[in-house]
């Protein structure tokens, strides 16, 4: 009725619309303001089925930072929980709420400005239970929160519906996934709908060419109404065309750069879930010339040596704005994790001081520091034809420094940035695979 109401007055002139509104009651405008169908764009809407008139299975949100596909997921969620759906939908009672970490699902699922408690209306809105990781509706349907970095945490439970957000960055995308799809099997259709901004990841790209797949899409400008408008012209105007841009505003996906030195073809076809025994490992450092919010992130990446003679990338510890103190301790912390040999340190910017604070962290800690005396497209030309002959295996997904590996130019940069997280990485794996090697003793993590 209110839909509909408002609907009629678009064409309306301006004095009969604010007449008819005027005349709502006070419930009947915060049912109006809540009502997604009068305010979502068609690509924020559910679809009804897919390209072959089936029932979709996963709905795909592709969009820009800022475009509304996280509203969009808190949505559906609502919707799924009170029976506010289409027909193809009985109301979900058991949800999972899959990101990143836990922190994150919280964060922007959860507490977010478009997250689930800010779309309800003040009587429907569900309790969020912080110590069980849950959110409760009045009516009894549970979302459970969960961390794709644990997937294992995904057997057991069961679900009729799922939101996903920021897929793309998951670092263990793959097995995260698969176990989600075990699990959902309760209801008519168990679904699942995946927010992210894209990214070029093989499961992103095997969920696109599902045919029980329906993918939206959206640019940040497609939201322009709700965004300041200082950010968007800021944005537009530092990198409208680049490649970051058209991942980051258009939410496209960005192949390979041309005249790369990496393929993602490389990673995807040698890409295992855990390493062999290992016989060295080695934690690379790249350290930022500054400490403040603004700058360059610290490159912290672990590889090892296996027995097979190959290198595995083990983990991306990169952080970004902390002072020299945190981000030693961020080393010191991945080589002890991984009971590493030894911390690779690239001294150019910092001299004696970079490795003079991770001894103020842990004297005991053995530093090799080493220092640039080419410029990075011709350190990093080795390493490429190490992954090109198949001779470095990634273990698990990491996108951020995978992006940054296949947006690497001859200019030294990555979509315009310093590759903090690819330096680290062209330290760690010529540590392990291209220096004299010290006698191997066989290792396991």
């Amino acid at each position: 009725m209110l839909r509909s109401v408002l609907l009629g007055l678009s064409d309306r002139p301006e004095p009969e619309r604010e007449a008819a509104l005027a005349a709502l009651s006070a419930i009947e405008i915060i049912r109006l303001a809540h009502d997604w169908q009068v305010w979502a764009r068609d690509d924020q809407l559910a679809p009804i089925a897919t390209e072959t008139g089936q029932p979709w299975q996963t709905w795909l949100i592709l969009g820009g930072r800022g475009s509304g596909k996280t509203r969009a997921g808190a949505e559906w969620v609502r919707a799924r929980a009170l029976g506010l759906g289409t027909e193809q939908d009985e109301p979900a009672r058991r949800i999972a709420l899959v990101g990143l970490t836990i922190a994150q699902v919280r964060s922007v699922m959860i507490e977010g400005v478009s997250g689930l408690l800010a779309v309800h209306a003040p009587h429907e809105r569900p309790h969020f239970d912080v110590s069980r990781n849950q959110i409760q509706w009045p009516n009894g349907a549970i979302a459970q929160m969960y961390a794709a970095d644990d997937p294992d945490n995904l057997r057991g439970p069961q679900f009729d519906a799922a939101w996903c957000d920021e897929l793309a960055k998951w670092r263990r995308a793959q097995h995260a996934w698969d176990m989600l799809q075990f699990a959902l099997r309760l209801g008519r259709h168990p679904r699942a709908v995946v927010t992210t901004t894209p990214r070029s990841i093989a499961l992103l790209k095997k969920l696109m060419a599902d045919e029980a797949t329906v993918t939206s899409r959206a640019k940040t400008t497609d939201n322009a109404a709700n965004l300041a408008p200082s950010f968007l012209s800021s944005v537009l105007k530092r990198y409208g065309g680049t490649a970051l841009g058209r991942q980051e505003i258009d939410g496209e996906i960005v192949e390979d750069r041309g005249g790369g030195l990496w393929r993602k073809s490389w990673l995807d076809q040698h890409r295992v879930a855990a390493p062999p025994e290992l016989a060295r490992i080695a934690v690379a450092v790249d350290p930022p010339v500054t400490s403040n919010t603004n700058s360059d992130a610290c490159g912290i990446i672990v590889a090892g040596l296996g027995e097979d003679g190959r290198a595995y990338v083990l983990a991306d510890r990169t952080i970004r704005g902390r002072e020299p103190t945190v981000w030693a301790r961020a080393a010191i912390a991945a080589y002890r994790d991984f009971a590493a040999d030894r911390i690779v340190a690239e001294v150019n910017q910092g001299g004696d001081l970079v490795v003079g604070v991770m001894r103020q962290v842990d004297a005991s800690v053995p530093i090799r520091a080493v220092r640039a005396t080419r410029g990075k497209w011709v350190r990093a030309e080795p390493v490429s034809a190490l992954y090109a002959e198949g001779r470095v295996i990634h273990v698990g997904e990491w996108p951020e420094l995978e992006s940054q590996m296949c947006a690497f130019g001859a200019d030294g940069l990555a979509q315009g940035k310093s590759p903090d997280r690819l330096d680290a990485l062209v330290w760690a794996l010529t540590d392990l695979m291209l220096t004299n090697p010290r006698s191997p003793t066989i290792r396991t993590l």
